[in-house]
Parts: C-alpha cells; structure tokens; sequence
C-alpha cells in the first residue's frame, strides 16, 4: 500500500470525491441536454475535462467553510 504523507491526503481524497461526481453529473447533464446521439462520447469528454478542475478547486476552497459551520452547529460550546 502507497503510504502518502499526510499533507497529501485532503487533495488525494478530494480528488476521489470529485471523479466520480463530475462523471455524474456530465452524463446526466448530457442526457437531459441531448440525449445519447451519435458521437455523445465527444460531448461527455469535452463537459467532464471542463467540470473536473472547476469542481476540484471549489471543493477545496468549500470544504474547510463548510466544516467550520458543521463544527459550530454540532459542537456549539466549542471555541
């Protein structure tokens, strides 16, 4: 097993979080768009390559918001 450092983690397991979303949401906005039609490939591919990194970022730009907001509801009396 790859033992990676530890500063390495959150972008490892962003990453493992976003792929699977963004081909998700590719599809499904592919499907609702035009459909499965000849060359749909292409279409897939060129929204995915778009969505991957725009997503990426944000996730880890989002996810220590939202962990902070997560904290105060959760642990309230913590500070």
């Amino acid at each position: 097993m790859v033992n990676f450092k530890m500063k390495y983690y959150t972008y490892v397991n962003t990453l493992f979080i976003v792929l699977p979303m963004t081909i998700i949401m590719a599809l499904v906005g592919l499907w609702l768009n035009d459909g499965f039609v000849e060359h749909w490939i292409y279409g897939f591919l060129k929204s995915w390559i778009i969505m991957v990194p725009i997503a990426y970022f944000s996730v880890l730009i989002i996810l220590p918001l939202a962990k902070k907001i997560t904290d105060k509801i959760f642990y309230p009396c913590k500070d």
